[in-house]
C-alpha cells in the first residue's frame, strides 16, 4: 500500500545533546522529504550546540565537540531549514514528543516562528508501540526485515522510519492510506502543545497538569490571571508559553 501525499511530508530525526525539550540542542538534524510523486530529497546538517556535549550523549551518537566545533549554528541554519520543511507534513520516530517539539523550540530560539498550523504529525513509533512495542531496530528487523547498520546516525534513522512507515502500511490496512487516517488512528490529533501540558477535550484546551488538571485553560485563565504570570516565568518549553498566550488573547478577545 502506498501513501497517498496531499503535500511532502517530512521525516525529522535529531541527534542531542540531551533530552530536555528546554535546555538541550541539536547536533545533527537530518531530514528526508518525501514528495507527492514519491521523490526523495535529503538534508542533513551538523550542528554547534553552543554547549559541550556530554559523554553520555557522544556514547549514543558518536558526535563529539570536536566534530561540531567548526559546524553553523542552528540560527544561521534556521531560515534554509524552515523554508525546506514549507508546506510539509512532519513525521519521524517519538518525534512528536521529541523531535519536532526540539526543533520548534530551536526555532523559536533563533526568533522564527515555525507555523506548526494545518500541519500533521504522524509518530511511525505511536504505531509500533499500538501494535508491537520494540525500539527503532527491532522495529526496521520486523517489518523490513533488514539490520539497521548506522543506527543513530541522523540520516539512517530517518530514512529507516521511513521505511518502517511503508511496511506498517502493507501490514496494517486500517491505518489507512494518507497522513490524516494514520494521525487519526495513533490519536495524535488532540495535541495542544508539544510538552502535553494542555490537551484537546471536545475540541477545547484542558490544563493537563497540576492542581487544575482537567479544566479549561480559558476559564482558569479568567479566574486566576496570576496563574498565566506563573507558568510564563516557569521553567516550562517555549511552544508551552506561546500555546498558552494564544489561548490568552483569544479569550481577551472574546471578553471584548
Amino acid at each position: 500500500m502506498a501513501l497517498q501525499l496531499q503535500r511532502p511530508i517530512a521525516f525529522i530525526d535529531l541527534e542531542t545533546t540531551g533530552t530536555n525539550l528546554g535546555t538541550d540542542r541539536i547536533v545533527e538534524i537530518a531530514i528526508v522529504k518525501i514528495g507527492k510523486d514519491g521523490s526523495k530529497l535529503v538534508k542533513r546538517k551538523l550542528i554547534n550546540p553552543e554547549m559541550p556535549i556530554p559523554a553520555g550523549a557522544s556514547d549514543i551518537h558518536g558526535i563529539t565537540d570536536e566534530m561540531v566545533k567548526d559546524a553553523p549554528l542552528f540560527r544561521q541554519v534556521a531560515n534554509e531549514l524552515k523554508q525546506f520543511l514549507e508546506n510539509c507534513d512532519l513525521a519521524g520516530y517519538n518525534s512528536n514528543r521529541f523531535d519536532i517539539p526540539l526543533l520548534v523550540e530551536e526555532f523559536l530560539r533563533s526568533g522564527l516562528d515555525f507555523d506548526m498550523n494545518n500541519r500533521r504529525m504522524l509518530d511511525v513509533q505511536r504505531i509500533f508501540h499500538m501494535m508491537e512495542q520494540r525500539t527503532l531496530s527491532a522495529a526496521y528487523k520486523f517489518y523490513c526485515n533488514k539490520s539497521l547498520d548506522g543506527a543513530h546516525s541522523a540520516e539512517v534513522d530517518a530514512t529507516a522510519t521511513w521505511e518502517v512507515l511503508e511496511a506498517q502500511m502493507e501490514r496494517y490496512p486500517q491505518l489507512g492510506d494518507t497522513v490524516e487516517s494514520i494521525v487519526k488512528f495513533t490519536g495524535e490529533d488532540q495535541v495542544v502543545d508539544f510538552a502535553r501540558r494542555f490537551i484537546l477535550s471536545n475540541g477545547i484546551e484542558i490544563f493537563n497538569f497540576g492542581k487544575h488538571k482537567g479544566r479549561p485553560v480559558a476559564e482558569v485563565l479568567k479566574a486566576e490571571p496570576q496563574y498565566y504570570d506563573w507558568m510564563m516565568k516557569g521553567d516550562f518549553p517555549l511552544h508551552t508559553k506561546q500555546k498558552l498566550t494564544e489561548i490568552l488573547n483569544r479569550t481577551l478577545l472574546k471578553k471584548n
